[in-house]
């Protein structure tokens, strides 16, 4: 049955401290992706919340983001996959989380290690179904402002978003210093694996249970196209968060009690 819960609902379950005063018999392996032009310190304030809590937090740097160097042609979609699946080990019942992109890259690692995988949260993600890339599902997005400032430099392999269109595309409500931290910060994000298809099947990524968590003035995925992605895609639960695309940065305790919650 699908369940739908709003900010108010989750505002007022971390200030009575429900979700985030689990158990130590409660705790659970919670693993974390970023999505494009991020990286995994972009989660820092949710990954403390996250462990006071006590579970077991971890945050993916895919390779080719933040400080790591890892050379843009030698970057791609199995490639993210990987490391992921390396980061998880032989952990089970991981709660596998993925923001943005990071929505592509969680499907891809449930999908060649579903027996792992309890559960998969899209944080304002896309959730492709199969043969589907980054770059064929937000052609359907009539309401991002990527178009307004994007930038493609297809030699060099990457693309990028012109200063001036960071805070709105990403970050329209993030506080002041992270907002200056994250223009300071940005760099361009490889081409290769947004243009990758995933190959799911319903055997293994379609049994998975899925959560999906709505950002309602999100100018890098509309609302729309969150809804529709979710639609049919055996999302179990839905919220909806009245921020930017980057919940992370200005609710941070509500996207990690919202995290900690369904990693029970």
């Amino acid at each position: 049955m699908r369940k739908s819960i709003t900010t108010a609902a989750i505002i007022l379950m971390t200030a009575i401290g429900a979700p985030l005063q689990a158990s130590t018999a409660n705790t659970s392996t919670i693993v974390i992706v970023h999505g494009a032009w991020s990286s995994a310190k972009d989660f820092k304030d949710v990954e403390a919340a996250l462990k006071k809590s006590g579970n077991e937090v971890i945050t993916v740097n895919l390779p080719g983001h933040g400080d790591d160097q890892t050379p843009v042609s030698s970057l791609t979609l199995q490639g993210y996959v990987d490391t992921v699946k390396k980061a998880i080990g032989t952990r089970k019942n991981v709660t596998l989380v993925g923001h943005s992109f990071g929505g592509m890259v969680v499907s891809e690692t449930a999908e060649q290690i579903p027996g792992q995988i309890k559960k998969l949260i899209y944080l304002c993600a896309f959730l492709p179904s199969n043969g589907e890339s980054l770059f064929s599902i937000s052609a359907a997005d009539k309401e991002t402002h990527i178009g307004q400032y994007i930038q493609p430099d297809e030699k060099a392999g990457v693309v990028g978003i012109a200063k001036n269109g960071i805070l709105d595309f990403f970050a329209a409500d993030a506080p002041n210093k992270t907002a200056e931290r994250l223009v300071a910060n940005f760099k361009p994000e490889p081409l290769g694996p947004l243009a990758s298809p995933v190959t799911l099947t319903a055997a293994n990524f379609g049994k998975i249970n899925k959560v999906y968590i709505f950002t309602e003035y999100d100018h890098a995925i509309g609302l729309t196209l969150q809804k529709s992605m979710a639609k049919g895609a055996n999302v179990t639960r839905t919220y909806s968060l009245p921020t930017s695309h980057t919940p992370f940065f200005s609710q941070p305790a509500v996207v990690a009690s919202i995290l900690s919650e369904e990693a029970k």
